[in-house]
């Protein structure tokens, strides 16, 4: 199992773990492991990073719509929120490896 592998389910698993266990550094952790995962397997594909962003904001927005389903609504909202926020660590991480990429000198 491959590093990338094992750092999304890290990542998911934290994302379920903390909508049912309160602590205030879920955020912070959640980032961390999303920042982890994107400097450790950065994304060489212009698609596939844009895939990430738009993964990042677009999940939360969709989560919203499932408050509507009784008892697990909330839930599962709760954890697309949170595998969001782990998304946006990897995004964040995609940008500054291809920023400073573009800012190194190539040899040129």
């Amino acid at each position: 199992m491959s590093a990338d592998r094992i750092l999304t389910a890290v990542g998911l698993l934290a994302a379920v773990v903390a909508v049912f266990v309160p602590l205030q550094w879920w955020g912070l952790i959640l980032l961390a492991v999303g920042l982890v995962s994107g400097f450790m397997s950065p994304s060489e594909d212009m698609l596939t990073r844009i895939g990430y962003t738009v993964a990042a904001v677009a999940l939360p927005t969709l989560a919203n719509s499932l408050d509507a389903i009784p008892v697990a609504g909330v839930h599962l909202n709760g954890i697309i929120d949170n595998f969001a926020i782990v998304i946006g660590g990897i995004v964040i991480a995609n940008f500054v490896l291809v920023l400073f990429a573009r800012l190194m000198d190539s040899g040129d």
